[in-house]
């Protein structure tokens, strides 16, 4: 069996998550009936072994990463020893009243939790005590694992297509075994002779290698060597603490102002963030009419998404917001012209500008924190129907991205069953003040006529509440907290 080495863009995002984690993040909303007994206790066990069943489908969920020595090559992934599912599948009570800022202000505590290396990386909580008797799911999962489609497939491949599917019946298997220090060698050499067998092909057909350069070159310009944003508060490297907050909206309204306009669900979802940003900084007297925010978005490069994805394949675009006039019709056209004319750059993988060693990677990491890109978005297609866990309908999910360097807010959006979920992180130090950016976010989507609909599960029927919490709102977690085997975080790492 091949060993399965970690790529480049891997042991970058294994290594910068020292000081900022990268961990992918889910939260979705469940019908908590089918998951309780007579009694109203949470059937945990129950759900485990609904898990137990499919974790054949997503191996990454038993397997860690290896880093061995000098002269074995990069790291790799084996099947972890004395894997114990009850040490990543946790019940998390919350003392009521529970609200959507509640709700989230214990999310928050859960995220900053570190995920322990010696263990398979991903955490999963179902939060009790929720209105109307829904428990919340909150999923992590190192990005190593996989960027944000692929852990949207993962998480897929744990749930039903409907409520009364039979149990699945996981297939009988047998840790992989690990390979021995001679067949690491082997392989380390193996792969750097193929590594100067591609570099003399390349060498051998010159013009080949000039052709793919420059056309790649638009599109690598756009990264490292544009003109930098301007400089506003939000430049700042950022620590570990954040604000979170979510919207709900229709999928269908989204598409149907994206097609009055020639836009996308991206491009409005991107217009509604150029409206925030604008709110942010002029409520802190910052000039906006000349002032340009640039975004990072992920542009996948899947050709096909059947079963459980794995990995990170993706590459980067980044966009100019440019914040001056408050017109949201006119901002969205300008926004979709934009977009559509750098997409059709072609594209080189970030795995691909992450060869070159420690000396390039600093280099690249250098221009980019030039260019002063202070912000990432993501829209994810999801299921198109409704899913189930155990029987519990997923009622709605909203992602929360991972923040690095300067980059101080991210803001994602996951299409499911009809509906659009939008998940707001912002650091906590420089955007303390995230509800300014959240309400204008949510006034511009109702401007172009994308009504905000209520978040299930943690507000009253019919009610719009506020949306933003931290986790300097009041603890919910329980005086002694749950064991989950991960160390307590500290602010003294900052």
């Amino acid at each position: 069996m091949p060993i399965d080495r970690l790529s480049a863009l891997d042991r970058f995002m294994l290594r910068v998550s020292r000081t900022w984690p990268q961990d992918i993040g889910a939260l979705a909303i469940l019908d908590g009936a089918p998951l309780t007994d007579s009694t109203g206790r949470f059937r945990l066990e129950a759900v485990r072994a609904a898990i137990d069943a499919r974790l054949h489908l997503v191996p990454r969920f038993r397997q860690v990463i290896v880093v061995p020595g000098r002269g074995y090559g990069p790291p790799f992934w084996a099947d972890a020893r004395g894997f114990d599912l009850a040490a990543h599948v946790h019940e998390l009570p919350l003392e009521p009243p529970v609200g959507v800022a509640e709700l989230l202000a214990a999310v928050e505590q859960l995220r900053r939790q570190p995920l322990e290396p010696s263990r398979p990386m991903w955490q999963m909580w179902f939060l009790t005590g929720l209105p109307d008797g829904r428990v919340a799911w909150f999923v992590k999962l190192h990005h190593t694992i996989g960027d944000g489609m692929a852990a949207m497939t993962t998480i897929a491949a744990l749930l039903d297509s409907e409520p009364h599917a039979p149990p699945v019946t996981a297939p009988a298997r047998r840790r992989a075994r690990r390979p021995p220090p001679s067949e690491l060698v082997a392989d380390n050499l193996r792969r750097r002779i193929e590594g100067l067998a591609g570099l003399v092909r390349t060498l051998a057909r010159p013009r080949n290698g000039v052709r793919q350069a420059l056309a790649a070159w638009p599109a690598v310009r756009e990264l490292l060597a544009e003109r930098p944003a301007t400089k506003t508060s939000l430049d700042r490297i950022i620590g570990l603490d954040r604000n979170l907050a979510v919207i709900r909206v229709s999928l269908g309204a989204v598409r149907s102002v994206g097609r009055s306009h020639g836009a996308t669900v991206n491009d409005v979802l991107l217009a509604a963030t150029a409206a925030g940003l604008r709110a942010l900084l002029q409520r802190r007297g910052e000039p906006v009419d000349d002032t340009t925010i640039r975004v990072y978005v992920p542009v996948s490069l899947r050709r096909r998404l059947r079963g459980a994805q794995q990995g990170n394949l993706i590459a980067q675009m980044a966009v100019p917001l440019h914040l001056g006039g408050a017109e949201p019709a006119r901002r969205l056209r300008r926004i979709a012209a934009e977009t559509a004319r750098r997409k059709a750059r072609v594209r080189t993988s970030l795995e691909a500008l992450m060869h070159g060693g420690a000396i390039g990677r600093r280099l690249m990491l250098a221009l980019v924190m030039r260019q002063r890109v202070n912000l990432t978005t993501t829209s994810i297609p999801g299921p198109k129907r409704p899913l189930f866990l155990a029987g519990a309908g997923v009622l709605d999910v909203v992602p929360i991205l991972p923040l690095v360097a300067n980059e101080p807010l991210g803001v994602g959006a996951l299409s499911y069953a009809g509906h659009l979920g939008i998940g707001i992180a912002g650091d906590l130090e420089v955007i303390p003040d995230l509800e300014v950016f959240t309400g204008a976010v949510r006034d511009e989507l109702t401007a172009l006529g994308v009504p905000v609909l209520p978040f299930p599960g943690a507000a009253a029927a019919g009610t719009d509440v506020e949306i933003v919490a931290s986790i300097r709102t009041r603890s919910l977690l329980p005086t002694r907290r749950p064991n989950f085997g991960v160390r307590a975080p500290s602010s003294a790492t900052r």
